[in-house]
């Protein structure tokens, strides 16, 4: 496990009260960075294959081109964090991936502060699709001065609709890669 044990937990305490609320919630990533994580790349929602955790290393498209997007631009896992703006399976066992509603999408983006709260070393967000677009305001509001970029969603259903989408996604997260290691450069006397 990658983050401090303690803040470990104490994400996973969250996220296990949103769980409680009758609501299938996957785990966050043990191989991610967790509460030390600089960088959260905000999904959209679990697919309807139930995963255990939010992981870029679930057998799906989604997560193995997110996994392929971020090794190309050079973030270390350990410096991210992947969750989702609607974080509970909406999906009906057994369904295909439906649209979301707005109420789920307002009740998701409402359950974004107190995530942010539990990531003191945060430094950027990118936000991956529609759905999670909207959730720029709310972290300017939240954390004044965190970097919050844009791209499209990794899906596949996106990524193959035009060369310009993997492209898009390609330079926002060279755009993040950029900026962590600006971070990490100390300042000069």
């Amino acid at each position: 496990m990658s983050a401090e044990p303690e803040a470990h937990a104490a994400l996973e305490r969250w996220r296990s009260r949103l769980a409680t609320a009758g609501r299938d919630v996957p785990g966050f990533d043990p191989g991610d960075g967790g509460a030390a994580a600089r960088l959260l790349l905000l999904l959209e929602t679990p697919g309807a294959h139930r995963p255990a955790i939010v992981s870029r290393d679930q057998a799906t498209g989604t997560a193995r081109n997110l996994k392929r997007f971020l090794a190309e631009a050079g973030i270390e896992r350990h410096d991210t964090l992947v969750w989702n703006a609607v974080p509970w399976n909406v999906h009906a066992p057994g369904e295909r991936n439906r649209p979301l509603r707005r109420g789920e999408i307002a009740e998701g983006l409402a359950l974004l502060p107190p995530l942010l709260r539990l990531l003191p070393r945060l430094e950027l967000v990118v936000l991956a699709g529609r759905v999670a677009r909207e959730a720029a305001a709310l972290v300017e509001r939240e954390r004044p001065g965190l970097g919050v970029l844009t791209m499209p969603h990794p899906s596949p259903t996106y990524v193959c609709t035009s060369p310009a989408v993997p492209r898009a996604i390609a330079a926002t997260l060279a755009e993040a890669a950029a900026r962590l290691s600006r971070a990490d450069v100390p300042a000069r006397r």
